[in-house]
């Protein structure tokens, strides 16, 4: 059976770490969407990974990992994530896959990223510029490149100077490009690549079969997914439960569970409304203490109270089946806590999380105000140890959602994971 773990807010929730923590006990883990455009850090016995593209599974050695169909894949990122992790001491010999039918992210692709933020001016969409927006362009509009493409080189070749001259009669010199110095790249890829590749379908059917434990490790989150985000500040993927199936090919009878990752506040990266971001002393602890900045862009990110409306809407998308609330120790020492409960608009309070992001602007957050705590949560090791306040909140948490906190983070190591027995 499969076990999801799916970032509940706007991502940079530490899905990472709860991955991290499953794959002692799992022996597949599978990534389902999106690219090297998201970042899990990792930290075991005091050495610190950072994970852009490649699962996390792979600090565990005796798991086997995939980058599903779902995703798209920049190649030279990927060697390059793997080099990294290699010499920290990871061995991932024969332990690393990726789906033939993936799509390929070229530097073309990338370049392209930066042009579209900048067309869009102020209205841009605050993407990474790592490529995964175009590149998903080309896949709607069945002009992509499939990684299996490669090992058919006069058709790959054949393509990517197509993608080229699409670009070039769009954007013209704006466009630096060397599009024989990419294909020389992939002249060597051709080779270095092939173990890797695989026809992720059978693999999949396979590792059920067998009964093997597996676990998805989600990218992103669900208020980033094409479909159900604050839409068009997001991702190019679906980046909740339902890119799980479509991503893996993973029949939904074959998922146990659903963990929700929550964020004890909320955070974003990038431009769109935030209704309970904190322009002042609070949103600057949250900011400081939590440290909080992209693994991927070293971007500073926007921070708030936590938001149960958005929580709630997330459930209800992917149906989780329990939650892991995480950084909770970045609270510590503040006075009180604010959570968002409603949103109201000219006074009215809205029934449901709003597609318009008009709307959305608008929003007055209806908080419910909880004491803080002052004793510290920091690296404390079991779950009857939590302050009585930190308790009531997580309690309210679990009301207001109707889904139980299984996993509560209170520090940056695996040992840090508090889990509370059923």
């Amino acid at each position: 059976m499969a076990t999801v773990v799916l970032g509940s807010q706007w991502g940079d929730e530490g899905k990472g770490k709860l991955v991290d923590i499953l794959c002692e006990d799992v022996e597949v883990c599978a990534r389902c969407a999106g690219g090297n455009n998201a970042g899990h850090t990792i930290v075991v016995n005091g050495v610190s990974y950072d994970f852009h593209m490649l699962p996390s599974g792979l600090v565990n050695p005796k798991c086997l990992n995939l980058i599903g169909t779902g995703t798209v894949v920049h190649i030279p990122s990927f060697f390059a994530e793997l080099e990294a992790i290699q010499k920290k001491g990871i061995d991932s010999t024969d332990r690393i896959f990726i789906s033939d039918r993936a799509h390929l992210v070229f530097d073309l692709h990338q370049l392209v990223d930066g042009l579209e933020e900048i067309e869009l001016g102020a209205q841009n969409i605050g993407t990474t510029r790592k490529g995964i927006g175009p590149t998903y362009s080309t896949k709607a509009a069945r002009s992509g490149v499939r990684v299996y493409e490669i090992f058919n080189w006069s058709e790959f070749e054949k393509k990517l100077r197509a993608l080229e001259h699409g670009y070039k009669k769009r954007f013209g010199d704006l466009l630096q490009y060397d599009v024989e110095k990419e294909l020389a790249q992939f002249k060597v890829y051709y080779e270095t690549l092939r173990p890797y590749v695989i026809d992720a379908v059978p693999f999949i059917a396979a590792a059920f079969k067998a009964n093997k434990k597996v676990l998805v490790e989600g990218a992103n989150a669900l208020m980033l997914d094409i479909d159900y985000g604050t839409y068009p500040y997001v991702t190019s993927s679906n980046t909740g439960v339902g890119g799980v199936i479509t991503g893996l090919a993973i029949s939904p009878f074959n998922i146990k569970n659903i963990i929700g990752v929550v964020k004890a506040y909320t955070t974003r990266v990038g431009s769109g409304p935030f209704p309970t971001e904190q322009l002042n002393e609070a949103g600057e602890h949250l900011q400081v203490v939590g440290r909080e900045w992209g693994v991927t862009t070293g971007r500073k990110r926007r921070c708030g109270w936590l938001d149960l409306v958005i929580v709630k809407y997330s459930t209800a998308v992917n149906h989780y089946t329990s939650l892991n609330l995480t950084k909770l120790d970045i609270l510590d020492g503040l006075k009180e806590l604010q959570i968002a409960v409603a949103y109201k608009v000219d006074g009215v309070e809205l029934e449901s999380f709003p597609a318009d992001l008009n709307t959305l602007a608008k929003v007055e957050p209806v908080y419910k105000t909880m004491p803080g705590w002052t004793e510290p949560t920091t690296k404390l090791t079991e779950y009857d140890q939590l302050p009585k306040e930190a308790k009531e909140y997580i309690a309210f948490i679990e009301e207001f959602i109707g889904v139980r906190v299984d996993w509560v983070g209170v520090g940056p190591g695996r040992e840090h994971m508090l889990y509370r027995q059923r």
